[in-house]
């Protein structure tokens, strides 16, 4: 059978999906013993891949990644480039490889065909070119692979990584929208406020910042929240964000402790209710 799904760009660069892999660190999905995580649609080098078990190794010894992709010289490429790193030693740009790293490719797309099913699926800047109405589906594909317990992450970044935002999904559908910044970049000419978010939203929100939906009312309250915490700033841009979103959270929107403790992070979580289409 024929991979699932259509050729992205492949753009793809160190460390432009870090704040997602530490989201899914934390997962305890991620951390179940021999978890097996993929990494759909990874793009034109085994970069993100390798990156993604580098991070998650860290907690967890034993996961396995793989790398997806639907076309055929992506996988050839990635399977290269991990050979040549195991074949230079234990460094290679900055990442140490195990003989034993537990990292392949292989085609594949939306029907994610691994041996087992994985506890993790990533599939981040995949969605883009697909139009709002083909998302529900292609969660439904992706989900219907998960091991019992397990969760997928879909979202967008911007190409640097400094911008970020994601679903994560289990069994049941879509429960929580995150938002991600590298905060000492807010105020600057490539992110003037914190509502640049719009500009890499999930494919299922980026239709709909406009007037009376939830993630307009967000955004709008995030850039309000940002400049009224203005004279925080002399503390840090951590000090500034974390007084944003206890604003929030002071104002109502559902902001629960942990993701109170995570603002520190440049992150803003909040359950899929408070911003889903309506």
């Amino acid at each position: 059978m024929a991979p699932i799904g259509r050729i992205t760009r492949g753009t793809t660069g160190v460390n432009r999906l870090r704040r997602v892999d530490r989201w899914i660190a934390d997962l305890p999905a991620a951390r179940v013993p021999g978890a097996l995580v993929v990494d759909l649609g990874y793009g034109a080098s085994a970069t993100t891949s390798l990156e993604l078990h580098e991070r998650l190794a860290r907690r967890s010894p034993d996961v396995e990644v793989v790398g997806l992709e639907i076309d055929p010289e992506r996988v050839a490429i990635a399977s290269r480039e991990l050979a040549e790193a195991l074949a230079a030693g234990p460094e290679r740009h900055g990442r140490a490889l195990a003989d034993d790293v537990r990292v392949s490719f292989a085609l594949g797309g939306f029907e994610v065909p691994t041996v087992r099913p994985p506890h993790v699926i990533r599939a981040m800047n995949v969605l883009r070119q697909y139009d709002e109405h083909e998302v529900e589906a292609i969660w439904a594909r992706m989900l219907a692979r998960l091991a019992p317990g397990g969760v997928l992450v879909e979202g967008t970044s911007n190409e640097v990584g400094r911008v970020a935002t994601w679903v994560t999904l289990d069994a049941a559908g879509p429960r929580a929208l995150t938002l991600a910044l590298r905060l000492g970049s807010i105020g600057t000419d490539a992110m003037p406020a914190p509502s640049v978010l719009a500009e890499r939203l999930p494919k299922a929100l980026i239709h709909r910042n406009v007037p009376g939906e939830r993630i307009h009312d967000l955004l709008v309250a995030l850039d309000r929240a940002w400049d009224r915490a203005a004279h925080v700033g002399t503390f840090g841009a951590e000090q500034r964000w974390g007084a944003v979103v206890r604003s929030l959270a002071d104002d109502g929107w559902p902001i629960d402790r942990a993701a109170l403790r995570r603002a520190r992070l440049g992150e803003l979580t909040l359950p899929w209710a408070a911003v889903a289409p309506r």
